[in-house]
């Protein structure tokens, strides 16, 4: 259900929340594309509440256009309204999603795709989680300016040109202690709803972070 949650600035933005199935493990909050908290992250979050997380996506647009969603088929749109938003704030409203779970107990890590893939990495380094994933995470080369010190597991296709190996290799370069896995697949090939969707991808890949969940959550 969506609720809302509140900043350390005082900012109040939408956050979809998805509760854990069974035994509460701990919690995740994912972070989005460009696109907005979308049916099919709700979908995702699903997914993970299945294996007993609590999840949060906080709406990371709020602050710039209250309750926006954009199609998939409108990426130049998408793309501005991210290039519009502010890392510090952005980052803080993160932080805000992962406060309202941690008060729910457990550890909390974050999963982001594309934009969202490359937040959670600056979100691992600079929040209190335990660890984070990212999914095609772009923009790779604006969060090397700081030590990772946690966990951290990326999956990257081989072909993506949104993030081309030699970014995903620059990071790795900064950060030897995270874990990659590179797939024959493009951007976004996660997303079902999207013609980049790689179907054996996906699968391998929400199987590795559940493994990796698994292992920096309980």
């Amino acid at each position: 259900m969506m609720k809302t949650i509140t900043a350390k600035d005082g900012h109040s933005l939408n956050c979809w929340f998805e509760q854990a199935k069974g035994d509460r493990i701990g919690g995740i909050v994912i972070l989005q594309e460009i696109f907005g908290v979308t049916d099919q992250l709700k979908g995702i979050a699903a997914k993970y509440a299945d294996l007993g997380y609590e999840v949060a996506i906080p709406a990371l647009f709020d602050r710039k256009a209250p309750g926006t969603v954009i199609p998939f088929d409108e990426a130049p749109r998408a793309r501005d309204m991210m290039l519009s938003c502010d890392l510090e704030q952005t980052v803080s409203d993160i932080d805000a999603a992962v406060t309202s779970l941690a008060q729910n107990g457990g550890k909390v890590a974050v999963i982001g795709f594309c934009w969202g893939g490359g937040l959670a990495l600056r979100a691992t380094q600079s929040l209190d989680v335990a660890a984070g994933v990212s999914f095609y995470g772009t923009r790779l080369t604006q969060y090397l300016d700081r030590p990772l010190g946690k966990p951290f597991l990326g999956h990257f296709g081989l072909g993506d040109d949104h993030v081309p190996v030699e970014m995903v290799e620059e990071a790795q370069a900064a950060f030897p202690e995270m874990e990659v896995h590179m797939y024959d697949a493009g951007h976004a090939f996660a997303n079902e709803l999207r013609p980049s969707y790689v179907p054996a991808a996906a699968e391998i890949a929400h199987a590795r972070t559940a493994e990796f969940l698994a292992t920096h959550l309980r």
